[in-house]
C-alpha cells in the first residue's frame, strides 16, 4: 500500500504489536520508525508526553498551540487515560501499556502501538497503525498518517536526543568541577 512504511526494518514490520491483538484483519496497516540516540528511559519519557500534545504539525493538529518542548514529569499512562490532547481537548484513549516498552491507544477509529525497542546504535521508536476502513480509503489515510506520524516521531527523537545531550553535559560538568 502507498505510504505504509517509513524508516522501519523488515524485522520491525514482522514484529507483533499490541494493536495487532485488537484489530483483526485490518484494511490499513502502516509502520513508521526512527533511531533515537538516547537511552530507552529518555525516549519513553518523551513518548509519555504525547498525552499532553500531538507533537506533529501543531498548526494542523493542535490549532496552532505549540506542543511543549520542556520535559514534563507526566505520570505513566494507564488504560482508559486520554491518549493525547489536541485543540484544547482530550483525544483518543490508552488501551494497553507495557511501561517503558509499548504504548497502545485508539484515536479516530485507528489503533496504534508505539514500541521503544533496543538497538545497537540507540533506541528504535517504532509506530504501527492499524484500522478497519474502506479498502479505497486506506491508501489516502496511510499517506496522511505518514506525513503526520513522521513529523511526530522526528520531533520526539530530537527532543529525546536533546535531553540526553543535556544529561551528559550535566554529568561531565559536575565531574569536571570536582
Amino acid at each position: 500500500m502507498i505510504g505504509d512504511r517509513w524508516g522501519v526494518t523488515e524485522d520491525e514490520v514482522r514484529r507483533r504489536y499490541g494493536c495487532d491483538d485488537i484489530v483483526h484483519e485490518p484494511t490499513l496497516e502502516a509502520w513508521r520508525g526512527v533511531t533515537v540516540h538516547a537511552d530507552p528511559a529518555a525516549v519513553w519519557a518523551r513518548l509519555r508526553q504525547v498525552r499532553l500534545a500531538p507533537y506533529s504539525y501543531d498548526l494542523v493538529d493542535n490549532l496552532g498551540r505549540r506542543s511543549p518542548r520542556e520535559l514534563v514529569d507526566v505520570p505513566e499512562p494507564e488504560v482508559g487515560d486520554p491518549f493525547t490532547r489536541a485543540g484544547g481537548r482530550d483525544q483518543g484513549r490508552v488501551v494497553a501499556v507495557d511501561p517503558g516498552r509499548e504504548l497502545t491507544a485508539t484515536i479516530m477509529g485507528a489503533h496504534l502501538s508505539y514500541g521503544v525497542l533496543p538497538a545497537a546504535d540507540g533506541v528504535r521508536l517504532v509506530l504501527k497503525v492499524v484500522a478497519r476502513t474502506s479498502r479505497w480509503l486506506a491508501p489516502a489515510l496511510s499517506v496522511g498518517d505518514l506525513v503526520m506520524a513522521r513529523k511526530q516521531l522526528l520531533t520526539l527523537k530530537a527532543l529525546a536526543e536533546a535531553d540526553a545531550t543535556r544529561q551528559v553535559q550535566r554529568q561531565t560538568g559536575a565531574t569536571s568541577r570536582r
